[in-house]
């Protein structure tokens, strides 16, 4: 078991910002094709129905933009704590 008392801020803030870009894509496409099925199956499509559809990329860029803000807070918050509490133990063996 070893001790992690120090995380590389960038590093991180750039995973973190990669695993929220996924939940950005998927918040996306839910949000396109329910305003698309809402809009259908209210006969009322119309060009906003149409942009919806740049959520797709336009939520993925502003959750990655996000994740990096928060990723980079979160590590410097941590190390800056983690000398305090002692960090946290990690056992890195594979089984």
């Amino acid at each position: 078991m070893q001790t992690l008392r120090h995380l590389n801020a960038l590093s991180f803030a750039k995973l973190q910002s990669l695993i929220m870009a996924m939940f950005g894509l998927i918040a996306g496409l839910v949000y396109a094709v329910g305003g698309f099925l809402n809009e259908w199956l209210n006969n009322s499509l119309n060009a906003g129905t149409a942009l919806a559809f740049l959520a797709i990329a336009g939520m993925p860029l502003l959750f990655a933009g996000a994740g990096f803000l928060a990723g980079l807070l979160g590590a410097l918050l941590y190390n800056l704590l983690a000398g305090k509490t002692g960090g946290i133990k990690v056992d890195f063996t594979l089984f």
